[in-house]
């Protein structure tokens, strides 16, 4: 997949209504700080769309960006963050939960996870929460780039063994070098293809 265009449409507190809904939806989903939004930036060659910061738990809304002006991108807020509240945390957890009850445009879901360390609990977590509600999804191990090419095999394995996935389903990618970008774009374009293509006559 080109990118030939990237926009940002809105921010919500809840999932619903905004102006690109009815188009296919893929959504990105982790821990807060592992670089969904660097690497939303990344992947469309714009380095202030997604705001960012060393901050972890700075995205607290349910932010939608559109690629191509045909697929959504969906940043969902991070999770795992010990600094807020509990009650935060079940607001968080609610508005996630709601985004894949609501809509009927998702396609897949990203789940990104740190390549340096083991999931943790709440990863675990959102990769039972996916397989229960039967939701296509692709773990991404991020911050490749701190690891050397030949290591990673090494630590993509605890990451398999923890959520139940094979070495080659799993897509290393950082959005510093950009190690990952065009196998991520085709995963986009391939689930993404079915839903946008034009039915045949």
């Amino acid at each position: 997949m080109i990118v030939k265009r990237a926009d940002f449409i809105t921010s919500m507190k809840e999932y619903g209504e905004f102006a690109t809904k009815g188009c296919p939806e893929v959504a990105f989903a982790g821990k807060s700080n592992v670089g969904k939004s660097s690497m939303i930036n990344k992947l469309t060659n714009r380095s202030k769309l997604a705001r960012t910061s060393s901050t972890p738990g700075k995205t607290r809304l349910i932010n939608v960006f559109q690629l191509n002006s045909e697929i959504n991108l969906i940043d969902l807020p991070g999770y795992g963050f010990a600094k807020v509240s509990k009650e935060e945390k079940l607001s968080w957890g609610k508005m996630m939960q709601n985004n894949f009850a609501t809509t009927q445009d998702m396609c897949h879901v990203f789940h990104l996870v740190d390549i340096r360390h083991e999931p943790s609990v709440e990863d675990c977590e959102m990769n039972v929460f996916l397989r229960q509600a039967g939701i296509p999804f692709t773990v991404v191990a991020t911050k490749a780039d701190k690891i050397s090419r030949g290591a990673r095999l090494k630590y993509i394995a605890p990451i398999c063994r923890a959520l139940a996935v094979q070495p080659w389903q799993v897509i290393p990618f950082s959005s510093e070098d950009g190690t990952g970008r065009d196998a991520l774009l085709e995963k986009i374009e391939e689930v993404c293809y079915q839903e946008i293509e034009e039915p045949e006559n």
